[in-house]
């Protein structure tokens, strides 16, 4: 597994199905070695203390104690781990008449008020982190591999920044590539320059997120040339801090067991609903999410250009900050203003070159009238 979170989560249910059949070892290693060993001798002591396992959670779920998407849950971690280690067992008899559960989460996803106040929390690293996140809908996972090269700024017409493209899981089969904001990639900007100037050496290869340091120190302004990577882990940590700082999150009440919205998941479900309501294209929302879209997978193939326009559309309702949309307000104004001034600008030019060949015209017929006159062939009277 490359998602350390996922690990962690796996390793934790399959201890506690250890514990519970009371497998003894040191630690979760010898455990799982004690199991091993015992289960290819004995495939009937596996499927006993498995089906022991399901019995018990399945009293738990009908006491409402859990729910049935949590025992699937811990049995998908049991049945990897007996596949790997080549323990066949009889799937279908274990988990027979057992309830699925709802495949998504009753949450939702933070309001814009609530991530203006998150990013607020003081720690530098917050709005890049969270900003890019809302913009991008990139994993939490996806932290590990991201470097400042994979950070690319787009373009526009007059050569200023209107947006970045990001480089996810850089160097992996799960290779992709997202967009971020035009307010995130300037945030991100301003983080690596303030590193810079602190006098850490910035190159293509440094990392996004790194580690803070002492900016009390008068001389070699603390560990700054010293940076270590700030990991998914330590990402995850961060932003908790940031909601229970900020006063969005406090303890869970008695007989609830899930926040309003998750920690990190819960930003790439923002990206993906404001993407939704800001217009864009609900498959090309799939693919900068890196979702299978089923047989559209062997046959869609939107060009990088074609997403980016979409993408442009929408980027107005992934913008967090007021300030940045009363710009994007403003510079669309001021863009309208320069449209209607070009074209009063030629309408006029348009009049003037209808009056220049009006008095052509007329000075033409002068011209004629006086010649015929001159002839004799005309006389005024």
């Amino acid at each position: 597994m490359k998602s350390p979170v996922t690990k962690k989560k796996y390793s934790r249910r399959l201890e506690m199905f250890f514990d519970f059949i009371k497998i003894s070892g040191e630690n979760l290693e010898e455990q799982c070695l004690t199991f091993v060993n015992s289960g290819r001798n004995n495939i009937n002591w596996v499927f006993t203390n498995i089906l022991k396992f399901v019995l018990f959670y399945k009293e738990r779920i009908d006491k409402k104690e859990i729910s049935g998407a949590t025992l699937i849950n811990y049995l998908k971690a049991i049945k990897l781990f007996c596949e790997m280690s080549d323990i066949s067992i009889n799937w279908k008899k274990i988990t027979r008449g057992l309830s699925r559960g709802k495949r998504y989460a009753n949450d939702r996803i933070p309001t814009i008020d609530e991530v203006r106040k998150i990013v607020e929390y003081p720690d530098r690293r917050i709005k890049p982190i969270v900003y890019t996140m809302c913009s991008s809908g990139i994993r939490l996972g996806a932290w590990d591999y991201l470097k400042w090269k994979h950070i690319i700024p787009i373009l526009g017409l007059n050569n200023e920044v209107i947006a970045a493209k990001i480089i996810v899981y850089a160097g992996e089969e799960e290779e992709y590539f997202s967009f971020i904001s035009l307010e995130a990639y300037s945030y991100l900007k301003e983080w690596m320059d303030y590193r810079k100037d602190a006098g850490e050496k910035i190159t293509e290869e440094s990392w996004l997120m790194r580690n803070l340091w002492d900016v009390t120190t008068p001389t070699g302004k603390g560990l700054a040339t010293v940076p270590v990577k700030l990991k998914s882990s330590g990402i995850k940590r961060l932003m908790e801090r940031a909601l229970y700082g900020q006063g969005i999150r406090t303890r869970l009440k008695d007989g609830k067991k899930r926040h309003e919205f998750q920690v990190d998941h819960g930003y790439r479900k923002f990206f993906k609903t404001r993407c939704e309501l800001g217009g864009m294209k609900p498959i090309n929302i799939e693919k900068l999410l890196s979702h299978s879209t089923g047989i559209s997978d062997s046959y869609y193939r939107a060009t990088e250009q074609e997403l980016l326009d979409d993408y442009l559309t929408t980027m107005h309702s992934l913008t967090i900050d007021e300030r940045n949309k009363l710009k994007k307000r403003i510079d669309k104004l001021e863009e309208k203003n320069e449209d209607e001034k070009y074209i009063i600008k030629a309408k006029l030019q348009e009049k003037d070159e209808q009056i220049k060949t009006l008095i052509e015209k007329q000075e033409k017929f002068e011209i004629l009238i006086q010649s015929l006159i001159d002839s004799g062939k005309f006389k005024p009277k």
